[in-house]
């Protein structure tokens, strides 16, 4: 019997910082960590480079403009399976220069966009976005998380 192998799905995120704050969005009509906040970020499309990726969802999601030369990987995160879509590499970007007015581009999908210090992050982050904000600021460039716990009752 030949062992399937694994097809992690590649995600992208961006640590959008001013000084010591971080651009948060709260989630909202995905029925997935709804009234959470996260930073933006997205799936990597099929045929779609991560750079490419965290491009075109910040320009959907905020609408501005990234360099791709400004964008630096701060931390990649692998997160076992927690839903039939499977596991997750997810890679961290950071950012600090960008063009363009930041603008709630996607209003069916988030309900706010604050800037908040990454020392005081709301409660209701989404676990492993504060995870990996954690780690960064610790420069870990690589944690994993098993996450099935936690998607079963987010609250915790």
């Amino acid at each position: 019997m030949t062992k399937e192998r694994n097809k992690a799905v590649p995600a992208v995120y961006l640590f959008l910082r001013k000084q010591n704050e971080i651009l948060l969005m709260r989630r909202q009509g995905s029925g997935f960590y709804d009234s959470w906040y996260s930073v933006p970020a997205g799936h990597v499309e099929a045929g779609e480079l991560p750079l490419e990726g965290l491009i075109r969802e910040m320009k959907e999601e905020l609408g501005i403009d990234i360099n791709p030369q400004h964008a630096r990987l701060v931390h990649i995160m692998y997160r076992t399976k927690y839903d039939e879509t499977g596991d997750r590499v997810d890679l961290f970007f950071e950012v600090t220069k960008w063009s363009g007015e930041i603008t709630n581009a996607e209003p069916h999908k988030c309900d706010d966009i604050q800037w908040f210090s990454i020392k005081a992050l709301p409660n209701q982050t989404m676990h492993h976005v504060r995870t990996a904000l954690e780690n960064t600021e610790k420069n870990i460039l690589y944690s994993e998380l098993d996450l099935e716990h936690i998607h079963q009752n987010p609250s915790k």
